[in-house]
């Protein structure tokens, strides 16, 4: 009982996935990655590319290489990076969704998708020591700010054109990517931006009484009215509660308390009893599943927070931990074409997905990659 299956996990990863995605993630010569890929892992056209995949895509071969996987990694970072700079906009940032060659399909400005893009850029950063990284995320900082930037300098708005709501998960991510820009650069202005993002969570998103992470919000940073107010992802709460823990390292802020908040909450509520897998929807007030599915990613970001819980406040639970890693070894992640993934089950642990996404390899490699690193205090 309790025993980490880190051999497992490094085999699944190294010998794997990471050939199987150098080998078929690719589109043709420049046209960057594919979107997705039938259930037998063949290539599947959804009918458009999402910016944050492809920016995904490059984050995953750049942490590849720095892991030593460094075979063809830098090759299959190089065409993703080269066909998102070709559809970087005039005036910085990027648009929501290209076709296949490129071309723009949705030109929303996406906070999430300026997120990941900065994100992607930092890893490629530590990878290659490439300055126009640097070029880029200031760049599309500097978008971000004109175009969803708000008035009273508290967060941005989700999108332009404007949505009418504010989101709290497009700000996580760019709290994530502004954190990967501080440890690979020290860089003050995202330093800055993290800090104030982690001031907006520490107001605004957490529930300090109840550790419920609110997900929407009035254009006054209130909850919006009804359930759409009330929903909670687990996934979300669990993530936040590793990006705390690297917060608390980089911003020099003690964190624990609202990390073991949100991980509290989504340990008794966020988990379906019957597969143990992550619910993917639960009542912030009743804990009862409001959307009963059970996706890959909320998974890993269990394992995450698992880990951030013992690096930086002494509690690694070693059941909890082998229990995140079985259920992604076990379910997810046991599926041909190996290192592939079924990304979704149903409440009954039937599965549920028609694709394979190509997006959740950032999930997985994050997840697993800190597995391994925190491999000697964790065994």
């Amino acid at each position: 009982m309790g025993e980490i299956r880190f051999d497992a996990v490094r085999a699944w990863l190294f010998d794997q996935a990471l050939p199987f995605w150098a080998e078929h993630g690719l589109d043709a010569p420049g046209r960057g990655f594919l979107e997705q890929l039938t259930l037998d892992g063949a290539p599947k056209d959804p009918g458009f590319k999402r910016l944050r995949t492809q920016a995904r895509q490059v984050y995953a071969f750049s942490h590849a290489e720095l892991l030593g996987w460094d075979a063809p990694a830098r090759d299959r970072a190089d065409a993703g990076w080269r066909f998102l700079l070709s559809a970087e906009l005039p005036d910085g940032g990027f648009p929501k969704t290209l076709n296949a060659d490129g071309s723009v399909q949705d030109a929303a400005f996406d906070l999430y998708d300026q997120a990941f893009a900065i994100y992607a850029s930092a890893w490629r950063r530590k990878a290659t020591g490439d300055a126009e990284c640097e070029a880029v995320a200031h760049r599309t900082l500097d978008a971000v700010e004109r175009r969803l930037g708000r008035a009273d300098g508290r967060g941005f708005r989700a999108c332009d054109p404007d949505p009418g709501e504010l989101v709290q998960n497009p700000h996580m991510h760019m709290l994530e990517a502004s954190l990967a820009w501080v440890e690979a650069t020290d860089d003050p202005r995202f330093l800055d931006l993290a800090g104030r993002i982690l001031d907006l969570f520490l107001d605004r998103f957490l529930e300090a009484d109840t550790g419920v992470l609110v997900e929407h919000f009035d254009a006054d940073w209130r909850p919006v009215a009804g359930q759409r107010g009330r929903q909670v992802e687990p996934g979300h709460q669990y993530e936040w509660a590793w990006l705390l823990g690297r917060a608390q390292v980089l911003l020099g802020r003690d964190l624990e308390a609202p990390a073991r908040a949100l991980h509290g909450f989504a340990v008794r509520h966020g988990h379906n009893p019957r597969t143990r897998l992550c619910w993917d929807c639960v009542n912030a007030d009743t804990g009862e599943p409001l959307k009963s599915t059970s996706r890959s990613w909320a998974q890993t970001e269990a394992l995450k927070a698992e880990l951030a819980l013992g690096e930086h406040w002494g509690d690694f639970d070693r059941v909890r931990i082998a229990e995140a890693v079985d259920l992604l070894l076990d379910r997810h992640l046991a599926w041909e074409p190996a290192g592939t993934w079924m990304d979704c089950f149903d409440a009954e642990g039937r599965a549920a997905a028609d694709h394979i996404p190509a997006s959740i390899l950032y999930h997985v490699l994050l997840a697993f990659a800190e597995l391994l690193r925190l491999e000697d205090r964790v065994r």
